[in-house]
């Protein structure tokens, strides 16, 4: 039998329901990230069929996107590591194993993050990159799920036409 997704799993003990969607969409992209990428060589996950952009560059995008995205939450400004390390995204080489332990790394801590937050501050204000764009804090945790989420389509679609599991 199949595992339900987790957000039907039940509750998560101790996160606030406005928090809780946030850490559901993280630990699918954890689950299927996992899965859909078993199988895959280097070689696979850094190729570019067709030109599109690498399976390789999703997998640092999300890890890199939740480390920065996450310093946003707790109103910082991005690090010149940061920034080098965005700069170096499409960068092949690194293995399977490689990338997803530097995704499950910042999922870790951002979903420590997202479980710290005080939920009668969610509207604070938040501002994201050079241009210090507006947002809240709730914001910015909704953005941190669908964004990675949106990242995590795209690996599985990769994976797909690269044959993973």
């Amino acid at each position: 039998m199949t595992r339900p997704e987790p957000w039907l799993r039940g509750a998560l003990p101790d996160v606030d329901p406005l928090l809780a969607p946030v850490l559901f969409a993280l630990q699918q992209a954890r689950e299927d990230l996992d899965s859909h990428t078993a199988g895959l060589s280097t070689e696979a996950i850094w190729s570019r069929p067709s030109g599109v952009t690498s399976l390789g560059f999703h997998l640092r995008h999300i890890a890199g996107s939740l480390d920065r995205l996450t310093t946003y939450l707790l109103g910082r400004d991005l690090t010149e590591e940061q920034l080098a390390f965005l700069h170096a995204e499409n960068e092949p080489g690194a293995s399977r194993d490689e990338l997803l332990a530097d995704i499950m790394r910042e999922l870790d801590a951002t979903e420590d993050v997202i479980r710290s937050l005080d939920t009668a501050r969610l509207t604070e204000p938040r501002t994201v990159g050079r241009k210090r764009l507006p947002t809240t804090v709730i914001g910015l945790a909704i953005h941190i799920a669908e964004h990675t989420q949106r990242h995590v389509g795209q690996a599985i679609t990769m994976c797909k036409l690269l044959g993973g599991t």
